[in-house]
């Protein structure tokens, strides 16, 4: 199925919803949003016909049950109990800030990565802007801390590849939160105490995250092709580049594979200007 067949797909799938829809072809993305309040969500459908091609009919019915399940939980009635799970969610810099006007609670991380936070519904999850932040009663600073306390409770199984002398580890535990584990300080720690090459991180979608243990320079290879394919084929894709890090701290970087070397320039300049707004930003913000 291509881009407009999916798209068609789920209009007809979700008919008997009280939703609209609007489809911007430039971009391939389908707005699904309530009639009642207009709260919804954006779906890239690139990546599902990407994923249609090896999973047909499934990657249908999971995109459906995340319409379904998104939408109710962003209806009226107070869906949270008294006491509600936080967790935060790693999103592109890109990523929308606002849904109708009420902007999201949001904290700067990387020049690629935003930290959102998250009221878990079992299922789902529903973003925090400030209208839901107002029916918690909870202050920022509370969600903050009680969202990376949460994340730092949970498992961490990973699966473990081995390809010409570099380790690769895949988490993805398929819960919401693989990407948010980039955000476990000591879950790195961990990993940068018994890596002995160069220690790259990635995060190309909301449902993986990559450690790489990295040998020589085939392993820059095997990881930027991972990233860029991930990161195509995913429902919620967050960047296409990966992380080196060292001393607690994430750097984004371009990593210069044998079959992207045309793209070297461009890149460099996207990554070195993102850099320069965030660290300014930062420094606007601390004056």
């Amino acid at each position: 199925m291509n881009v407009f067949e999916i798209r068609d797909y789920l209009k007809d799938a979700l008919k008997d919803e009280a939703v609209t829809f609007q489809f911007d072809r430039k971009e391939e993305t389908l707005r699904i949003e309530r009639n009642d309040n207009k709260k919804g969500l954006t779906l890239k459908l690139a990546p599902v016909a990407a994923k249609y091609k090896e999973k047909k009919e499934k990657i249908l019915e999971e995109v459906l049950y995340y319409i379904r399940e998104t939408i109710h939980a962003f209806g009226d009635v107070n869906p949270f109990n008294d006491k509600p799970i936080i967790m935060p969610v790693v999103r592109a810099t890109s990523f929308q800030k606002e849904q109708n006007g009420i902007p999201f609670l949001i904290t700067e991380h990387t020049a690629e990565t935003n930290i959102y936070y998250a009221v878990d519904l079992g299922n789902t999850y529903r973003l925090i802007d400030e209208e839901v932040l107002e029916k918690l009663n909870l202050s920022e600073s509370h969600v903050k801390e009680q969202a990376l306390f949460n994340l730092n409770g949970l498992s961490n199984p990973y699966k473990t590849d081995i390809v010409s002398g570099n380790t690769y580890y895949f988490f993805n535990s398929n819960d919401g939160y693989d990407a948010s584990r980039l955000l476990n300080k000591q879950l790195l720690k961990s990993f940068r105490d018994k890596i002995t090459g160069e220690m790259l991180v990635a995060v190309p979608h909301g449902d993986v995250l990559i450690i790489a243990d990295i040998q020589n320079e085939t392993g820059y290879d095997v990881l930027a092709q991972m990233t860029m394919q991930f990161f195509a084929n995913g429902l919620v894709p967050i960047t296409s580049l990966s992380f080196q890090y060292e001393d607690g701290t994430l750097t984004p970087v371009f990593i210069l594979g044998k079959n992207n070397a045309k793209r070297n320039q461009e890149a460099i300049q996207r990554i070195e200007a993102n850099r320069k707004k965030f660290e300014q930003e930062k420094k606007d913000k601390e004056q």
